[in-house]
């Protein structure tokens, strides 16, 4: 059976609300896409998806939901069945587009049994060996607060799951250990900005560890040992880690920005993963995702 993939087509994006800290430039002031360049690096993604034998399912674009095109947070796949998010306030409105276009598409849609908080699905919820990554952080809400330096204000974004979605996701997950894993920097608000699970088994872990809280950094450490392999602050603020791993004719791999350091490469490629590099530089600069953030996995 081919992997199934979900995108979401860009039309329309653009940074309508500015919900994360790359949609804004360093006085708040939101960002402006450049809409040619977009939309050649979104179809040449596609296309390479499609070239690797991958079932591409693409989301039509609508002109009042521009962050449809980063599905991620859009839901997870558990058992054959799609298990809806519950997405902060900004995105609330894309659940009717997903649920409306997979069910279309046969597939069986549903509601976490026992969610009441916000969670946002396979971005902060991820397999990693025999069990899954939880990440979580504060909501806050969004806001401008004053601040010593110059502009004399910072804005307030917070997190995107609520560490009280842990209870139900466990009975949904059952015999899977979850692993929560607090975020601590506002840059890398979901776990798969900062967290790329990879190899036979997901079993290795490529980690930008100043985003997790000491403690968690710690946890991870102490469940995973050498499989977490961290990287520096340059591939991170490149968005490496938030890739995602395909089966290939040729094996696994592991689909990845192009601005890849060559450490970083090869801590995937010794252990027998190859890299396919793609460009979407635009959607990473200006909308705060790249590769993963910008797909959401069927299979």
């Amino acid at each position: 059976m081919k992997q199934t993939i979900l995108l979401g087509h860009p039309r329309y994006f653009r940074i309508l609300k500015g919900g994360n800290p790359h949609t804004r430039d360093r006085w708040g002031r939101k960002k402006t896409v450049d809409r040619p360049l977009m939309l050649a690096q979104w179809e040449r993604f596609r296309q390479s998806l499609a070239d690797l034998g991958l079932n591409v399912l693409v989301l039509p674009p609508s002109v009042l939901h521009p962050g449809a095109v980063f599905p991620a947070n859009a839901g997870m796949m558990v058992q054959g069945n799609v298990y809806l998010s519950r997405p902060n306030p900004l995105r609330w409105d894309e659940r009717h587009l997903y649920q409306r276009f997979l069910q279309k598409h046969d597939f069986t849609v549903l509601e976490v049994p026992g969610l009441s908080v916000q969670w946002e699905g396979e971005a902060d919820t991820f397999p990693a060996g025999d069990a899954y990554l939880f990440t979580y952080g504060a909501l806050r809400r969004h806001r401008w607060r004053p601040r010593l330096g110059w502009p004399p204000y910072r804005r307030v974004y917070g997190f995107r799951t609520d560490v009280n979605a842990l209870p139900p996701l466990e009975k949904l997950l059952t015999g899977h250990e979850l692993l929560p894993l607090e975020l601590c920097d506002e840059r890398y608000y979901h776990g798969d900005t900062c967290l790329c699970t990879f190899g036979p088994r997901r079993e290795f872990i490529l980690a930008y560890l100043p985003a997790l809280t000491p403690d968690s950094q710690e946890r991870l450490r102490k469940r995973f040992g050498g499989r977490v392999i961290p990287i520096g602050e340059k591939d991170a603020a490149a968005f490496v880690a938030n890739a995602h791993q395909i089966q290939t004719p040729q094996g696994l791999a592991l689909i990845v920005t192009d601005r890849i350091s060559d450490a970083a490469a090869g801590s995937i490629e010794s252990r027998g993963v190859r890299l396919l590099r793609v460009d979407v530089s635009e959607f990473a600069v200006k909308g705060g995702g790249s590769v993963k953030c910008m797909l959401l996995d069927l299979s």
